[in-house]
């Protein structure tokens, strides 16, 4: 699959896991372009998670479930910082594990643990809907959150199936601090000089619709947007995407909504033609 990718200019709205996409594009001969949506920060009090952390060697919840990578490997940052990595992942090894989608369970695996159940939609909604069907009455479970986003009605949802929820929040986004970013990439669009644009979670659609609106040039993203093939990673971003009028021109196929089928998927449909910076916008 060398180079298939040579000479194509593809951007990506980075978030957690971007390193890894950007590393991957660029093995297929990507010319990428690096977009950084927000800057992560430990939450700037850490004394609820430390709390967190300390209730949760004491008494080990029944079950954990992760919604983010980035969530464990910060709660691993603090549990070494306090001196108490041994005791954490012992008891993380005790309860029952779910993952939001495949990235918690690589984090889990960096510490020698496997997720019991992954989500089939990376999304609350879809955590909501595989907790529905297992027995949770009188357990304790965990709960890792992630920010800029009302966790309400999944908390909710859990303790109406009778369980006691303790929620720990260990990370912060700055999203200020990367606008200017956003619209230079949205400038780089409109003046097409982008092959394709690699969606790979439906935040990332959100925010550059937000920052567009809030910076006065949403009409300049739709038309670089339409000069711009867009990849989506899967359907929950393609729906986002639809909701907001926007489209989808490149996913891979049904049973691979991860980075390297949609980079194979992005190789055959960009292959079609040359890229431009040999042709000039098409």
């Amino acid at each position: 699959m060398a180079d298939r990718l040579n000479g194509y200019r593809i951007l990506i709205l980075e978030t957690r896991e971007e390193a890894q996409f950007s590393r991957l594009l660029a093995e297929q001969g990507a010319d990428v372009l690096q977009c950084p949506m927000f800057t992560i920060h430990d939450a700037p009090d850490s004394a609820p998670v430390e709390a967190w952390i300390r209730r949760f060697i004491d008494k080990p919840c029944d079950d954990m479930v992760l919604m983010t990578g980035e969530g464990l490997r910060r709660l691993i940052k603090v549990v070494r910082r306090i001196g108490v990595e041994r005791e954490f992942i012992a008891a993380l090894g005790k309860a029952r594990k779910f993952t939001r989608g495949p990235k918690p369970g690589r984090a889990l695996r960096e510490i020698g643990l496997e997720p019991q159940v992954t989500t089939e939609k990376p999304t609350s909604e879809g955590i909501a809907e595989m907790l529905s069907r297992i027995d949770l009455n009188g357990h304790r479970l965990g709960l890792q959150l992630y920010p800029d986003k009302d966790h309400g009605a999944l908390i909710g949802a859990i303790k109406v199936q009778g369980a006691e929820v303790d929620t720990v929040l260990p990370y912060v986004y700055d999203a200020q601090a990367a606008d200017a970013n956003i619209v230079t990439a949205i400038d780089e669009m409109a003046q097409g000089r982008v092959d394709a644009i690699a969606l790979t979670s439906s935040g990332q659609v959100r925010r550059i619709v937000e920052v567009a609106q809030a910076h006065g040039c949403e009409q300049r993203l739709r038309e670089g947007l339409a000069l711009t093939p867009i990849a989506s990673v899967g359907p929950v971003v393609s729906d986002e995407l639809r909701s907001l009028g926007l489209r989808t021109d490149i996913s891979p196929a049904n049973d691979g909504f991860f980075m390297k089928p949609l980079i194979s998927a992005m190789a055959a449909a960009l292959g079609k033609t040359p890229p431009r910076n040999a042709t000039g916008p098409r």
